[in-house]
């Protein structure tokens, strides 16, 4: 028996090895079966190229657990080591045998995994002593035993093995028997191993048995060793993509399509990105696409290789090419990240191009799905905006599909406003805003369709790429200003007759559902007497402003609203002739102190007129604040007599609610209001 001390730079690195160098606490289970599919593939190399003679045999890797020993063995019948090989490749930490061997046989071995040699001594993460029974494939070797419980001190003796290949006994410490339990390690091994080139046995299949599931003779392999990426795209049908998409993600809704990766040079790259049907809430799941090194699970934070839109595609992308660290578990900083990661973009911006191109029809189907990955690359990725520019399609309310060039032909000549600019009008609730989009098709007026969780941030981007392009909300003005050909014609209306008519409409306006500015317009007599509009800078800067917690200034606003009269329609001048005759007389002795003390206000004014502040006399000062304050004590009276009055019509409270119903803010008790005021009115 020899005893002796593991060869490393510092008594320090163990501890580091076992709690620090992997993220995560269960990737040992990954390293040591990796280390043994290693070993596995070795052998198959050595027999390819004639240095090994002997039978192959039924290669498969087997984990075993035995609660009673409190063990979990991982063996294989691979390359096996001699003593020697134990000597250098164990007991010197991080020279790896996999390098040498790389090297030794670079053309061929292209399947080995390991980088660093510190994969086996991650079994230490869990294990109070680990143990390696081992035989070499060559003639005549000796098996030995290696036992070390994770300190520096290693024996290594011989021992009896029938077979080639090694064992690897790790006696699990108490903090972590849960990887003893089978469902844990089941868990582990589909996570890390499902795709692993050699076959991976964990006990043996069961099949349902008189009311409980029972062993069977037959291994229970966990893994598929010829997964689709791993083969060439003409040996797949289009049931084969989407049976492996439902082999990654068995809950999932089937996929709108894929694209096959297939490089080998400059870089080697293969795989297969799907893209999903995503919900109508936004949500970006970046833990979808899985990266593989040789058919080994590394990560699925894919962010430094796949481009930011393209983290909400699924699928599968191995890649020896992409530097790892120790660990496999975070990205290193290479040139080939980078040249991989514009590859990527490029296929996916080309075959959806080829899709648009070759079958149009089927594109637009999908259209509603695909929306949101196209909108969301042209927003983070200059590069995929230039070449989606000309796949990207617009939607209206009748169902119909443009591209920019095509839409801009179709509204071109009629949506063009006085400072030349193209005007798409849009909706983003075809029910609610039903109204205000038959208003403006009344007016010949195409609507999009932009109902979508990036489509505030979309229409922003165009409106900065485009100058002379324009977007506004059917309900962001009266139809009759929304593309403005010409001035429009001022109300008939004089000054003092809106500022009358102001509070009557103010008073039955809601008080809780954000804030209402009240403006008259003259829209001609066939046009609504009262329409509700809503700010579309405000409203775009509070949509924005949930996807973004940087705004939150606009986030915590209220609701911006404009309650515009029609002062051309029969109603409100009927409203207006009706305030004169009830309120007049009242107004009347108010109106004229109003007169009286601008009167005297003025005149004071006038008098100081060109004098600075220090110059005009206290006396004076006095005055014109005492008249000041006297206007402003007036005018609130008047104000609330014209409410009161404004409270008690029914007409007007008829009219608001009608426009707020249009605009679905009409709601509760308010609406229950409306209802029974409508029967009154038309009995």
């Amino acid at each position: 028996m020899t005893t002796g001390k593991i060869g490393v730079s510092t008594t320090d690195l163990f501890p580091i090895i076992k709690k620090f160098l992997y993220s995560d606490h269960d990737i040992f289970l990954r390293e040591i079966v990796s280390n043994a599919v290693d070993a596995t593939q070795k052998l198959k190399v050595l027999a390819s190229s004639g240095e090994f003679k002997g039978e192959l045999g039924e290669l498969k890797v087997r984990v075993k657990a035995d609660k009673e020993a409190g063990t979990l063995t991982i063996s294989d019948n691979g390359i096996g080591m001699t003593r020697e090989e134990v000597e250098k490749y164990i007991n010197q930490i991080a020279f790896s045998g996999a390098e040498e061997f790389l090297e030794k046989h670079k053309d061929d071995a292209a399947t080995i995994i390991g980088h660093f040699g510190l994969g086996f001594y991650s079994s230490f993460m869990v294990s109070d002593e680990v143990e390696i029974v081992t035989k070499s494939y060559r003639e005549g070797a000796q098996a030995v035993r290696w036992t070390c419980k994770g300190d520096p001190e290693y024996t290594l003796d011989d021992t009896e093995k029938a077979e080639r290949g090694t064992d690897i006994i790790m006696h699990i410490n108490d903090d972590d028997k849960e990887f003893l339990e089978e469902g844990k390690i089941s868990e582990l091994l589909n996570k890390y191993c499902k795709f692993l080139p050699v076959e991976i046995v964990f006990g043996k299949k069961k099949e349902w048995k008189d009311g409980k599931y029972e062993e069977t003779d037959a291994d229970n392999v966990i893994n598929d060793v010829n997964p689709a990426w791993t083969r060439k795209p003409s040996e797949l049908t289009e049931e084969d993509y989407q049976k492996f998409y439902r082999q990654l993600y068995p809950m999932a809704e089937d996929p709108l399509f894929h694209i096959h990766l297939n490089v080998d040079y400059p870089f080697n790259l293969t795989g297969i990105l799907y893209f999903p049907k995503i919900s109508n809430k936004f949500e970006i799941q970046k833990n979808k696409i899985q990266l593989y090194s040789n058919q080994v699970y590394v990560t699925d934070s894919v962010e430094g290789i796949v481009p930011e839109y393209l983290t909400l595609l699924h699928g599968v992308i191995d890649s020896p090419d992409i530097p790892l660290n120790v660990s496999r578990s975070y990205l290193q900083s290479d040139r080939n990240v980078k040249k991989i990661s514009n590859h990527i973009t490029k296929k996916v911006a080309d075959s959806l191009s080829d899709i648009f191109k070759n079958n149009r029809e089927d594109y637009e189907k999908k259209w509603d799905d695909l929306k949101i990955f196209i909108q969301y690359g042209m927003l983070t990725d200059e590069k995929f905006a230039e070449r989606a520019q000309e796949i990207y399609l617009f939607k209206n309310t009748d169902g119909k599909y443009f591209t920019f060039e095509e839409y801009d032909t179709l509204i071109k000549e009629n949506q063009t406003d006085k400072d030349k600019n193209i005007v798409s009008l849009y909706a983003t609730d075809a029910t609610e805003q039903f109204s205000y989009i038959e208003k403006a098709k009344a007016k010949g007026y195409d609507v999009l369709l932009m109902d979508g969780q990036l489509d505030t941030h979309f229409i922003n981007h165009l409106e900065q790429k485009h100058a002379d392009h324009k977007y506004f909300r059917v309900d962001s003005d009266v139809v009759e200003k929304l593309i403005q050909k010409e001035e429009t014609r001022k109300s008939d209306l004089s000054e003092a007759e809106q500022d009358e008519l102001r509070p009557v409409f103010s008073s039955q306006l809601p008080k809780d559902n954000g804030m209402f500015m009240v403006s008259f317009e003259a829209l001609g007599e066939g046009s609504d007497p009262v329409v509700v509009t809503r700010s579309e800078f405000m409203r775009r800067m509070k949509e924005m402003a949930t996807m973004n917690p940087g705004m939150n200034f606009y986030g915590a606003m209220g609701d911006q609203y404009t309650l515009v009269v029609n002062t051309d329609h029969k109603l409100v001048k009927t409203v207006l002739e009706d305030e004169k005759k009830s309120m007049d007389a009242k107004l009347a002795p108010i109106n004229f102190e109003i007169k009286e003390n601008e009167g005297k206000k003025t005149e004071l004014d006038e008098l100081n007129k060109g004098k600075k502040d220090e110059e005009v006399p206290q006396v004076d000062k006095d005055r014109l604040k005492e008249y000041s304050e006297q206007i402003d004590k007036l005018k609130k009276q008047k104000e609330t007599l014209l409410e009161e009055y404004g409270k008690e019509n029914k007409i007007v409270g008829q009219l608001i609610d009608l426009a707020l119903l249009a605009n679905g803010l009409l709601k509760g008790e308010a609406l229950n209001r409306f209802v029974k005021r409508s029967v009154d009115l038309i009995r």
